[in-house]
């Protein structure tokens, strides 16, 4: 998996996620504090499994399905699928990390960037 040690916001969304069967390290806590700096509105977790979450709100139940479906098409695209919790009917928690190397990997904060994306 390729790691850029000064990742933008911009080379993140024009990045596309490589398949991982594991193999591969997860990043390393330098590591992810620099990708966090182009995904400042996600949070890392690091309790356990390093994850990166975020808790988004909407108007409405029907807005939230809808972002859901956006993300949904972006995950098949790009061959990793988030973690997406729908709650008190117009909120989404989305948790990201890579299962096969149980933590974080440059795909997770690719996804993030382009889930972002969905916002503008």
């Amino acid at each position: 998996m390729q790691r850029d040690l000064t990742p933008t916001t911009d080379a993140l969304k024009k990045g596309h996620c490589v398949p991982c069967e594991g193999g591969v390290d997860p990043l390393t806590n330098v590591e992810e504090n620099n990708y966090h700096d182009a995904t400042p509105l996600w949070l890392i977790n690091r309790d356990g499994v390093h994850k990166l979450t975020r808790e988004f709100e909407f108007k409405n139940f029907t807005e939230v399905v809808s972002f859901v479906n956006k993300i949904a098409e972006i995950a098949e695209a790009e061959g990793h699928h988030p973690n997406l919790n729908l709650h008190d009917y117009k909120k989404l928690s989305v948790e990201l990390y890579t299962h096969a190397i149980g933590g974080l990997s440059t795909n997770d904060f690719i996804l993030a960037v382009k889930i972002d994306e969905l916002l503008n």
